[in-house]
């Protein structure tokens, strides 16, 4: 932060900078490059996804058109080519990203190594495009995350405030991947940060803003999904409310359980640590022989459930299948 401070008023000597103005400053840097990052990361999938399948649109537009073969193989070809690169590329790339990024603020005040956002990005973009069944939510978390850490480091910045500048990048790249930047913000501070205080509030907002009007830019300002306006007929409606709360919150604990049990069974298979993704995506290729809704990040089959496109049985059979 001093280095950064001493840099500008060697420039412009009449300036008077304290800490926190210097803050809001590498947040401004921060939001503009997690933003680049986000529209990179977006593209960057599209183009994978082109590359393996010919074809930019959501896989249930084509998904009859594909081989069975292809079905299966593509998304173990996409496997074995993220494994190699988080396996010796960099090794923190591995996993969700949220947790990862909790456990760099905890453990190590913030410190990410530097080629993480790289990695990051081109596996996460591989196994999305090539398939993968996961989100855009843990890597941008973990992409915009590592842009902080690694600004925070190029301008010497302390311990104590690196925690706010991976705040900073986590918020900004939520904001711009979703056009949020309310949840952005709040995500990076009761998430990462867990830390409300003014001297990470503010530079947090603003990088976060920053990275939804780069966004918007190329973008537009639109919603994820496409939700039809809803009316109310009765106030037994809202009955259904908690027990709909209920349920979600069961559905998550079974899939949060699911998961890790399914990571410490990959754990007990004896292959070459950079070879079982490979052996993931061909159990994830015979599933989109049945089920191709659950392919990459699965927009396209949310869209069509909350247009009522989607038939009962077959939503709650996703549940299960996701």
């Amino acid at each position: 932060m001093q280095y950064l401070t001493n840099l500008i008023q060697a420039k412009f000597p009449s300036l008077h900078l304290n800490r926190h103005v210097v803050s809001l400053i590498l947040a401004v840097i921060i939001g503009i490059l997690s933003g680049y990052g986000a529209v990179l990361f977006r593209f960057v999938i599209q183009f994978i996804q082109w590359c393996f399948y010919q074809n930019r649109a959501d896989i249930l537009t084509f998904a009859h058109a594909i081989a069975p073969g292809l079905m299966i193989g593509l998304p173990a070809l996409g496997g074995l080519i993220v494994g190699i690169l988080v396996y010796f590329g960099a090794r923190e790339a591995k996993g969700h990203g949220v947790p990862e990024v909790m456990e760099a603020v905890v453990l190590r005040d913030g410190f990410i190594r530097k080629r993480v956002a790289v990695v990051k990005i081109l596996a996460s973009a591989i196994c999305i495009g090539s398939g993968g069944s996961v989100g855009r939510e843990g890597p941008i978390v973990q992409i915009g995350a590592s842009i902080g850490s690694s600004i925070a480091q190029l301008f010497r910045v302390s311990r104590i405030h690196m925690k706010t500048m991976v705040g900073c990048g986590a918020a900004a790249g939520i904001a711009a991947t979703f056009n949020a930047p309310i949840a952005g913000v709040l995500f990076a501070l009761e998430i990462i940060l867990g830390d409300f205080g003014l001297m990470a509030f503010s530079p947090v907002v603003l990088s976060s803003v920053t990275a939804t009007t780069i966004s918007r830019y190329y973008f537009g300002d639109l919603p994820a999904f496409d939700i039809p306006e809803y009316s109310l007929t009765s106030l037994w409606e809202y009955s259904f409310y908690p027990v709909l709360g209920v349920v979600t919150g069961l559905v998550g604990l079974a899939f949060t359980t699911v998961l890790y049990k399914a990571e410490d069974l990959f754990d007990l298979v004896r292959l070459p640590e950079w070879l079982k993704p490979a052996l993931g995506g061909a159990l994830l290729g015979i599933i989109f022989l049945r089920f191709p809704h659950v392919f990459g990040v699965g927009y396209g089959s949310i869209n069509l459930a909350l247009v009522n496109e989607m038939g009962l049985s077959l939503v709650f059979t996703l549940i299960f299948v996701k």
